[in-house]
C-alpha cells in the first residue's frame, strides 16, 4: 500500500528527539494557524457546537476510528495539517478515501509512554491533532496541554474520555448492510452518533450517518439531527 503520509519513527524518548520532531514538522507545515474556526464535514456540522471545530479546543470521540477520520476530513480538505498520535491501526489508505490529504498528514503510531510530550510537540505546529492516550494523564499535564491548544490555536481530538472538551461524540449504534443469505460483502455501515456538550448538560444531539456508504464516502443517512435535553 502506497501512502504519502509522513510517519515518525518510534519511540520518542528524550527532549532532543522531541525538538527534532518539531523541526521536521515545521519544515512541512507551510501555513500559520490563523482561523478560530475549522470547517468540518457537512454531515458532522449539526453534531458540533457552532457547527464546526473550534481552534484552541478539545473534543472526545468514542467507539469508532472511522468517526475520527470523518472528524479530520473537513479540516484536511480545507488545507489544514493534521496529526495522529498513538494509533498504529490508523489506515492511511482508508483515510485517503475519506478525503484526508495524505500529503498533510503526520503519523506517530508508537509514542509509548511519551505520548503526552509528543502530542504537545505536534500541537505546536499542526492545526488538528488526534491522540489515543496509552495511560492516564495527570490533571496538571492536561491543564498545560489545554493551555497550549489555546496558545497555538490548535484543535485536539482525543480517542476516549477527556476532561473539559467542547463535545463528546459517541457511536451508540452500528449496523452493516450488504450481506444476503450468508453470501456477499459488507458494503455500507449505518451508525447513530450522539454528541454530548461540554459538562454533560444541555442538548444531546443525535444523527444517523453512513460511515461509510456504498461508494465508501461519508455522509448523513437521514438528513436530520435530533436534539433532546440532558442533565
Amino acid at each position: 500500500m502506497h501512502s504519502s503520509a509522513a510517519t515518525v519513527a518510534e519511540p520518542v524518548v528524550d527532549r532532543a528527539q522531541v525538538h527534532e520532531l518539531q523541526s521536521r514538522i515545521r519544515q512541512m507545515q507551510a501555513t500559520t494557524l490563523e482561523s478560530r474556526r475549522l470547517e468540518t464535514h457537512p454531515a458532522l456540522s449539526p453534531l458540533l457546537p457552532g457547527g464546526a471545530l473550534k481552534a484552541g479546543a478539545a473534543y472526545a470521540v468514542r467507539g469508532s476510528t472511522t468517526l475520527v477520520m470523518a472528524m479530520l476530513a473537513g479540516p484536511s480538505a480545507s488545507g489544514a495539517w493534521c496529526g495522529v498520535v498513538g494509533m498504529p491501526d490508523f489506515g492511511a489508505e482508508a483515510a485517503g478515501r475519506f478525503g484526508i490529504d495524505l500529503d498533510r498528514l503526520v503519523l506517530v503510531p508508537h509514542p509509548g509512554e511519551q505520548w503526552l510530550t509528543v502530542t504537545a510537540a505536534v500541537v505546536d505546529v499542526l492545526s488538528v491533532v488526534v491522540v489515543a492516550p496509552t495511560s492516564r494523564a495527570r490533571d496538571g499535564d492536561i491543564a498545560r496541554l489545554n493551555a497550549r491548544l489555546r496558545q497555538r490555536e490548535a484543535t485536539l481530538i482525543v480517542v476516549g474520555d477527556w476532561p473539559q472538551v467542547e463535545a463528546t461524540l459517541t457511536v451508540s449504534r452500528s449496523g452493516w448492510d450488504g450481506l444476503g443469505g450468508g453470501t456477499g460483502y459488507l458494503s455500507s455501515r449505518r451508525v447513530t452518533v450522539e454528541s454530548a456538550p461540554r459538562g454533560g448538560s444541555g442538548q444531546l444531539r443525535r444523527a444517523e450517518l453512513w460511515l461509510p456508504a456504498l461508494d465508501e464516502s461519508f455522509r448523513s443517512a437521514s438528513g436530520t439531527t435530533r436534539l433532546e435535553a440532558v442533565s
